[in-house]
């Protein structure tokens, strides 16, 4: 029980993050500037570093960069080949729905993510209070970056905010479910460490080719640069704070 109701918490910090989007919409480039820093600070002050630590034990360093490209490069497929914008006297109709689709699957992978974090943090408390404690504090500290993220990737895609509301819950109740889910089992640890990789890749791929060049777009590139580094920033404190 205690398990699920520190995820609430994780929960609470989404909803707190994404309804800051939402309210400052109007200043979205300001606000995808930050997520490209926070979603390349999560992969390499957070992901990678657990990646390496959990999965050191099972992979040498050659086959986890293997799995860092797999992430990367598989997202990099699914981004222009099966999310592909068509094109044809209808283009701008089908791209309007292909730019949805693309924030929709960037919602999921942050979602994906947020389940990962709620099932971290009940394998932390299957390891001890302590640790799990621990793991609970460092996963609501940036679940707030999170529901930011999730927000400025249905936006970028053209949804509006019903939609973007929408997802934000799923990504909300991610934690919870996988916080439940640790307690029907246990994740091998020799997988753990190969799932982070992948995602560490993949949230590569949407900060550096996805946010960061849709912050800049006709816009002040020196306050979005500024707002990037800053997401990085926060990311990197929070993860040396209570990680």
């Amino acid at each position: 029980m205690t398990v699920i109701l520190i995820a609430c918490a994780a929960f609470a910090a989404t909803l707190l993050g994404g309804s800051f989007a939402i309210r400052f919409r109007d200043r979205l480039h300001l606000i995808l500037g930050f997520s490209a820093g926070a979603v390349v600070g999560v992969a390499l002050f957070d992901l990678l570093p657990e990646a390496i630590a959990l999965g050191g034990k099972y992979y040498d360093s050659a086959r986890l960069a293997l799995f860092v490209a797999c992430g990367f490069f598989g997202y990099l497929v699914l981004d222009r080949l099966v999310l592909i914008h068509p094109h044809g006297d209808d283009g701008h109709d089908h791209d309007h729905d292909a730019k949805q689709t693309r924030g929709a699957v960037g919602a999921i992978t942050l979602s994906v993510h947020s389940f990962l974090d709620g099932a971290a943090i009940g394998i932390g408390f299957q390891a001890s209070p302590t640790v799990g404690l621990i793991v609970a504090v460092a996963v609501i500290a940036h679940d707030f970056s999170d529901g930011i993220n999730t927000v400025g990737f249905i936006l970028k895609g053209g949804g509006g905010w019903r939609r973007a509301l929408q997802w934000l819950f799923v990504d909300a109740c991610a934690p919870i479910a996988g916080a439940a889910s640790t307690l029907l089992f246990r994740i091998p640890d020799s997988t753990v460490g190969a799932v982070l990789a992948v995602f560490a890749g993949c949230f590569l791929y949407l900060g550096a080719t996805d946010l960061i060049p849709e912050s800049q777009h006709r816009h002040p590139r020196t306050a979005t640069t500024i707002m990037t580094l800053l997401g990085a920033a926060t990311l990197y404190v929070a993860v040396r704070l209570w990680g």
